[in-house]
């Protein structure tokens, strides 16, 4: 539960606001960034952009139907995920009362206005994935390397 600002820190944050950044500004909501960290602590995950990405082009999808759109997850992340999303107010389910029963879901209007950003950041991601390997790979052999030579001898 997030602990509410005492008025020392809204002041501190409305002195310091005409000096910060946007995004500077926005990560001190409360003096502590809670919005951000929030928000961003359900939809950020790698399974919640790919379900986003799902409904957006599936629209109304069965919970079979999003678990196939989604290579990887288990049912049982597909369900917790699609939990948040809803109590975050991003996906609809929707229950039809027949026999089997019968659950779709969707996007909401808030949760539509994620669609573009996911993207952006799919993008990203398969734009750069190529260099961000060669990146960890340099990194893992620069740090290998020095770890190597920081074990003594008698160790080894």
């Amino acid at each position: 539960m997030a602990i509410p600002p005492v008025r020392e820190e809204i002041t501190a944050v409305e002195r310091e606001d005409d000096r910060m950044s946007d995004y500077e500004s926005a990560c001190m909501v409360g003096g502590r960034g809670e919005a951000i960290r929030d928000v961003l602590g359900h939809i950020g995950d790698k399974w919640a952009l790919l379900i986003v990405g799902a409904l957006s082009v599936g629209g109304r999808l069965r919970f079979t139907e999003l678990h196939r759109h989604i290579p990887g997850i288990s049912q049982r992340m597909l369900t917790v995920t699609l939990r948040h999303l809803e109590r975050d107010g991003l996906v609809r389910r929707t229950m039809h009362a027949e026999v089997p029963p019968r659950v779709e879901y969707q996007l909401t209007d808030i949760g539509t206005t994620l669609i573009e950003p996911a993207r952006a950041l799919g993008r990203w991601a398969t734009d750069s994935y190529l260099t961000v390997l060669d990146s960890r790979e340099h990194f893992d052999a620069t740090n290998s390397a020095s770890k190597a030579k920081q074990v003594p001898n008698a160790a080894r």
